[in-house]
């Protein structure tokens, strides 16, 4: 894990701060400082025109491009689908006696910008020096709001330090962004104009005919008398501010953002839904949606805050997480997911995997069940697609992709697009735990069941009974261990579609009892016959999952045992990562492992292994697991201090917070890593915290990291507001609302109420 830290960020417990102007850096800072609200994202680009290295990125969750792909094999794709760089409604163009800003020419001093957490805002000021020797201080603040799912905000202020004169802005809607990975534009315009000061624009892409309706008005004190400036996929408006030596002046510019991704509306339609929004957004004070921002901010602090004292980095750093997780998504829009970016850039082309039920829900489970249920709604509303799937690679029933963005497989490397089956084992997991902790059988009745019913089909024609183990299995396969490519019988494939199959028929015995008309009319609707229960019951009972007896290690595939060992310590740190440098194939050759495959499983149904069959587990795989995928080490983390191994849990710890804000992978200039973000806060709760969720009750084992005090986070559980606190002293335990409930505490049950509970820490928990 020769990962190193590039900081050059102040450490701050609720905001990050940047100061000085680096160009080198300036990508990975354009992604740190994103801004979002679920269905629009921004990275922090300067809106001014920026020469330098950029990704001018504005993205809409949903809203998709595609290209053909050239293929003749069937069940292979033949077009892929991507999140599509959108309007720049942040377009600014400023201008002092003919001299334009760019910051990659202008000279600047004092330069800073500042996310803030508490707030939701981010802004950014300097002073520009022009050649003439004026000095013009330039304060840039934005935000995307969550309270008003469409509407942004940028404010932009000056204030002549040494002169008096004028200053030229021309702001606008800019569809002529260029999506980096297609190196162009992906929209044509439809229609633009000014009316009632509200300016606007509709585009479609090129190929989908998704539609955006972008349109602002303009607030400010000071008499604008605007120029309308309209070009090819451009609208906007030219005006001049008077500057006064010493004298601050601004302008707001309100902008709503109204995207068509099914061509459900006409044109005309959209474009009276964008104008009826822009109008409303005309009456708005930006003091109220400023004060709307922080207020929503503020109710999310009280209910989801992890509070570490004696360790400001990583304090920073969990909450940045928490912020960034809540900008991604909150479960306004049902049938959305969540890209392995966010939507904070291109890289993996804003396409959603199966880590999305697995690392992600989680957090949304335990802080926003409404979320949580809308992750498995996306499942559901494309679950026609997935069942398409099934049929183009020869099976029944569901085949969810392991990379999409609207339900259709869009990953154009077969031997992850064909091979990689878990990806319906994490939605039937997802379905299982919501519903668990949640207790919402109405989901279950209404639409988890059908699910889980289309799924084990596809499980169940996809697989095969061995020749001559009698056992049945999957061949031809990858697991979540991307470096084993096209084997037999993986240990976790097997083991999760066996859970599959008999929660499948949990679910369906407790509905034929307790709601039996449901239960009919969901046969009814899926075609459901008796055999086909009898026949997943008993490929359960028959799965092969491969495991040695005598060491209690379960072989992650057929053969792995027998595999040539490759010492990962012996690979030059130079040599990482070995995608960019070994040959494809040379990676599939030796026992070395990416992520991890049996531990994943030993840690999503837990409650199932022994100590001593984690232990083993751990102490095989660890050695040979090389974290090729930024989801790696939360899991051994999260295993090493359940097993007491105090210091490697907290050395695979160590950047879970910061990955991004330090960029350990030297890749956050693509976008941040939300779903390992999301991991880092299993890592503090479900490994330090000790919290697990797959048993009958919600238990925790907390330790203590020894370089902290303490440290208190919040969970939601049977609709009680939890409060845990761990520290030297002990464990406290409060319902902060909703009643009461109880938990397990080292085993031992808990009733957890409005009073505080107080609990010693068990011996040997502290962390050395």
């Amino acid at each position: 894990m020769a990962k190193v830290a590039d900081k050059y960020l102040k450490v701050d417990p609720w905001a990050v701060i940047e100061e000085g102007f680096d160009p080198e850096r300036n990508r990975v800072s354009e992604s740190i400082f994103s801004l979002g609200n679920e269905y629009m994202g921004v990275r922090g680009y300067p809106e001014e025109g920026y020469s330098g290295d950029t990704l001018l990125g504005s993205y809409f969750n949903g809203l998709y491009e595609e290209h053909a792909i050239g293929n003749h094999y069937k069940g292979i794709i033949r077009s892929l689908r991507y999140m599509v760089n959108a309007v720049d409604w942040l377009y600014t163009r400023i201008t002092v006696d003919g001299e334009q800003l760019d910051l990659a020419h202008s000279k600047v001093m004092g330069f800073s910008r500042r996310l803030d957490f508490r707030t939701g805002t981010y802004c950014r000021q300097f002073v520009w020096v022009l050649e003439s020797g004026k000095e013009l201080k330039i304060t840039f603040t934005r935000l995307v709001s969550m309270t008003m799912s469409h509407l942004g905000l940028q404010q932009v202020a000056f204030e002549p330090l040494n002169f008096t004169g004028e200053v030229q802005v021309c702001t606008g809607l800019d569809f002529g962004a260029v999506h980096e990975e297609r190196g162009q534009s992906m929209w044509r315009s439809l229609r633009s104009g000014s009316a009632g000061g509200i300016t606007a624009i509709m585009a479609e892409t090129l190929t989908t005919g998704n539609r955006l309706f972008s349109g602002f008005v303009l607030h400010s004190p000071a008499e604008l008398n605007p120029c309308a400036v309209e070009r090819d996929r451009f609208a906007g408006q030219s005006f001049r501010l008077p500057l006064i030596e010493g004298e601050r002046i601004h302008y707001t510019k309100l902008a709503v953002n109204c995207a068509d991704t099914g061509n459900a509306r006409s044109q005309e339609q959209l474009w009276e839904e964008g104008m009826k929004l822009a109008s409303a957004a005309a009456g708005l004070e930006a003091e109220n949606v400023f004060e709307a921002q922080a207020v929503y901010w503020k109710e999310i602090w009280e209910t989801s805050d992890i509070c570490i004292e004696g360790d400001p980095e990583n304090q920073q750093g969990i909450r940045f997480c928490i912020f960034q997780l809540y900008q991604t998504y909150h479960g306004d829009h049902p049938g959305y997911n969540i890209g392995a970016k966010g939507l904070t850039g291109e890289a993996y082309r804003g396409l959603a995997f199966w880590d999305t039920e697995s690392y992600c829900l989680p957090f949304y489970l335990f802080n926003n069940p409404k979320a949580a249920r809308s992750l498995l709604e996306f499942r559901y509303k494309t679950l026609p697609e997935a069942m398409q799937r099934a049929r183009d690679v020869d099976c029944e029933g569901a085949c969810y992709p392991i990379a999409t963005i609207d339900g259709t497989e869009s990953c154009d490397l077969w031997q992850h697009s064909n091979l990689q089956l878990h990806v319906g084992t994490a939605v039937s997991y997802g379905i299982w735990h919501y519903v668990k902790n949640t207790g919402d059988k109405e989901f279950l009745y209404s639409k988890g069941a059908e699910m889980l019913i289309q799924i084990s089909r596809f499980y169940a024609t996809r697989g095969q009974w061995g020749a001559r183990s009698g056992k049945y299995g999957y061949f031809g396969v990858m697991g979540p261990d991307e470096f084993q490519l096209m084997v037999n019988n993986n240990c976790y494939i097997n083991l999760m579609a066996k859970k599959l199959f008999e929660y499948t028929g949990d679910a369906l015995a407790e509905m034929r009892e307790s709601v039996p008309e449901r239960f009919a009319q969901l046969a009814a609707l899926t075609g459901l016959r008796d055999d086909e229960l009898a026949d997943w019951a008993s490929k359960a009972e028959h799965m092969k999952i491969p495991a040695d007896p005598a060491s209690g290690v379960y072989e992650e595939h057929d053969g792995f045992f027998d595999m040539p060992h490759m010492d990962i310590h012996s690979i030059p740190v130079t040599e990482f990562p070995l995608y960019s440098n070994w040959s494809y194939d040379r990676l599939y050759r030796y026992d070395m492992i990416k992520q991890p495959d049996v531990l994943m499983f030993m840690f999503l149904y837990n409650s199932e292994f022994t100590r001593e069959a984690k232990l083993a587990n751990y102490d095989y795989y660890e050695p040979r697991c090389i974290h090729e995928s930024s989801l790696s080490p939360s899991i051994h983390s999260i295993l090493a201090s359940e097993l007491g191994k105090h210091d490697e849990a907290y050395r695979f710890f160590e950047f879970a917070t910061r990955l991004d804000l330090d960029n350990y992978n030297r890749n956050t200039r693509e976008g941040l890593h939300t779903t390992s973000i999301a991991a880092a806060w299993m890592n503090i709760v479900y490994g330090f915290g000790g919290m697990r969720s797959d048993a009958e009750r919600l238990s925790f084992s907390p330790t203590l990291p020894e370089r902290w005090t303490s440290y208190s986070f919040h969970v939601q559980y049977e609709g009680v507001l939890v409060r845990v606190e761990v520290g030297q002293k002990g464990i406290q335990l409060q319902a902060v609302s909703g009643g009461g409930t109880e938990m397990m505490v080292y085993g031992q049950r808990v009733s957890v109420g409005p009073d505080i509970v107080s609990l010693p820490l068990a011996e040997g928990v502290v962390a050395g």
